[in-house]
């Protein structure tokens, strides 16, 4: 049989549960800095991180996105551009290193740890530009009310139901306690 168009290891994993194995080692690797893993899933999470962080230090809404929908939390996405790009700033690409482990005990499987290049616990975090305050309207700010007028004793009122806007019954006579 050929081995053409099969790009990709499988993992001996449906589609959906491959992308979700992905997606859950990218969050560890940009939560932590660094993962232990076996080789494949490594060779495998790493490109993936780096499109990520090619994203990230693009910074704008399209591409924080995507990067929210390529990973499983938000905040994690949010960390990503917000804290890891920056430091990344001076790299166009590799930004991790695979360096392979002992074997794993219980079945032999060979091991590597991905970590950053970079230091990024000594690296700066690139500062935002303060921006000034936006003007504020005072006048959306105050709650606007209006008096309520009170009946004059012994006069007799209309009320509408336009008046009562919460009301869905019809117009009501309203009338001095003692009178039929």
């Amino acid at each position: 049989m050929h081995r053409h168009g099969y790009k990709g290891t499988k993992f001996g994993r449906e589609r959906d549960q491959r992308e979700a194995l992905v997606k859950g080692l990218a969050e560890s690797l940009i939560i932590h800095g660094r993962i232990v893993t076996t080789v494949p899933k490594a060779k495998t999470v790493v490109p993936y991180v780096e499109k990520l962080i090619t994203k990230a230090k693009k910074g704008d809404l399209h591409n924080r996105r995507l990067i929210i929908s390529s990973l499983q939390t938000v905040s994690t996405a949010h960390r990503l551009v917000d804290e890891l790009a920056p430091k990344l700033g001076g790299r166009n690409s590799g930004y991790f290193r695979i360096v392979r482990k002992d074997n794993r005990r219980g079945d032999n499987a060979e091991m590597a740890e991905v970590s950053f290049v970079d230091d990024l616990q000594e690296a700066p975090v690139a500062k935002a530009a303060v921006k000034a305050p936006a003007k504020q309207h005072h006048d959306q700010d105050e709650v606007k009310t209006t008096p309520v007028k009170k009946a004059t004793p012994g006069a007799n009122r209309t009320v509408k139901a336009s008046d009562n806007h919460l009301s869905h019954k019809p117009a009501v006579q309203v009338r001095k306690s003692g009178e039929r």
